[in-house]
């Protein structure tokens, strides 16, 4: 079995873990009492306020009294201190056995995997590595057919629309005067001759 790198910064790390468990948990003011406070850490600064006047029976407010051990200062949860890292040459610097990469974040692409594969040369740790996943090609042409198809099918109904012929109000006009006429045509004339007969006239 290969043997396993030893933790750097172990003691430091123990130190802290035991300072933080006899830390206690500072919650915001009221936030026990209203649900529109969260219980972040926020210092209180009313002129009246108990947890700054540090009134007893209120909850402790946070200080430099409970400072976390300077051996573990800024030390990242690896155990490792961080520094940032802009380009190739910086990771020259990097001291292996106490010091971690971080990549900062105005790097682009292409100088992040230049620093990225310097790392991995010298075995150098790096916090932030990202992997650019590449999109398989197969799926953005069926992406590609479906949205043609799409735009193809919304143009075909107002092609149809432009295919029908407009009236004019001159031809509208017309057919409202030929079809009054139509309509007195179809109607069968009445007899306008006068009865000759009494009876015929009752009739």
């Amino acid at each position: 079995m290969a043997e396993r790198k030893a933790h750097p910064q172990r003691q430091a790390l123990k130190a802290r873990a035991r300072a933080k468990a006899k830390k206690p948990e500072f919650a915001r003011g009221e936030s026990w009492r209203y649900l529109k406070l969260k219980k972040n850490w926020r210092r209180p600064r009313g002129l009246d306020n108990k947890m700054r006047r540090k009134i007893k029976g209120w909850p402790p407010m946070a200080s430099v009294g409970y400072k976390g051990p300077k051996v573990a200062r800024g030390l990242h949860p690896s155990g490792y201190r961080e520094v940032l890292v802009h380009n190739v040459q910086e990771v020259s610097t990097i001291d292996l056995a106490t010091q971690a990469v971080r990549i900062a974040h105005t790097v682009g692409k292409k100088k992040r995997a230049e620093i990225i594969a310097a790392a991995e040369e010298r075995n150098v740790v790096v916090l932030n590595v990202r992997e650019v996943k590449e999109e398989p090609v197969e799926e953005e042409a069926e992406a590609e057919a479906t949205e043609e198809k799409s735009a193809e099918e919304q143009k075909e109904p107002v092609e149809k629309k432009a295919e029908k012929p407009k009236k004019t109000r001159k031809k509208a006009e017309q057919e409202e005067k030929e079809s009054p006429a139509k309509e007195k045509a179809e109607k069968p004339k009445k007899s306008k001759k006068p009865a000759k007969t009494k009876e015929d006239a009752k009739e």
